[in-house]
């Protein structure tokens, strides 16, 4: 648990660097647009319904259903949006934590190409929605608890999101065929919550996937470098 809370001590710590407040910007523009699309689409599709309905008052009853389902929409998807997004803009936070945190690991790591990036960020969204589908039927024989359905999904996405967030480090530092993750299962899980957690607040909700990347990259590192040093002691 110190190492995670390191971690992301750490990575509050550099959100004020101009690489890592650059990648805040550009993810939060494209985050927000996609869910703005979305509204408009949702909008005109309602405008449509209500008067395919007869509906005279359509375009008000349109509107107000819009912003439920909106708001509905991004309060449940948020995450998914949040972290595909991030996905083709993780090499500058990580970047940016290895050239301040981790300067020799910074010469050695690849850039990942275009193309790798986005099968990486459909992979994970992907992941994410069937992962969140086979949790769904479990969360709803646990609705009558009051916080059972909740606490599904939060160990669900806290699993997904450990993953995500230190993937983004470590394929990095991997072949083209990558092996096991270095970081532990508990040390993912761990992360995962803190930021899934950090997701829930208002306005923090935003920057919490730039923490975690930076965070997820600490946390890499970390263990990369443990392992570099067992093995040179058993050679």
């Amino acid at each position: 648990m110190s190492a995670v809370i390191a971690a992301l001590a750490k990575a509050i710590g550099q959100l004020s660097d101009r690489a890592v407040l650059a990648v805040l910007a550009k993810s939060l523009v494209v985050t927000l647009l996609v869910f703005a699309l979305f509204g408009v689409a949702l909008y005109a599709g309602l405008v449509w319904a209500f008067a395919e309905a007869g509906l005279s008052d359509g375009g008000f009853a349109s509107a107000a259903t819009a912003v439920v389902l909106a708001a509905i929409a991004g309060w449940l998807l948020f995450r998914v949006v949040a972290i595909a997004v991030l996905q083709f803009f993780a090499d500058e936070v990580v970047v940016a934590v290895e050239e301040r945190h981790y300067p020799e690991a910074a010469k050695r790591a690849q850039k990942l190409p275009f193309a790798r990036d986005l099968a990486n960020s459909l992979r994970g969204s992907g992941r994410t929605v069937a992962i969140n589908a086979l949790a769904l039927p479990v969360a709803l024989v646990l609705v009558a608890t009051g916080v059972g359905a909740p606490l599904v999904f939060l160990a669900v996405n806290a699993w997904l999101l450990g993953r995500e967030l230190t993937d983004m480090a470590w394929l990095r530092h991997c072949s083209d065929m990558p092996g096991q993750n270095p970081v532990s299962r508990s040390q993912r899980f761990l992360l995962g919550s803190a930021i899934a957690g950090i997701m829930l607040v208002p306005f923090a909700s935003l920057i919490a996937p730039v923490i975690g990347a930076a965070a997820g990259t600490h946390l890499t590192l970390g263990a990369m470098a443990r392992g570099d040093k067992e093995t040179e002691g058993r050679a």
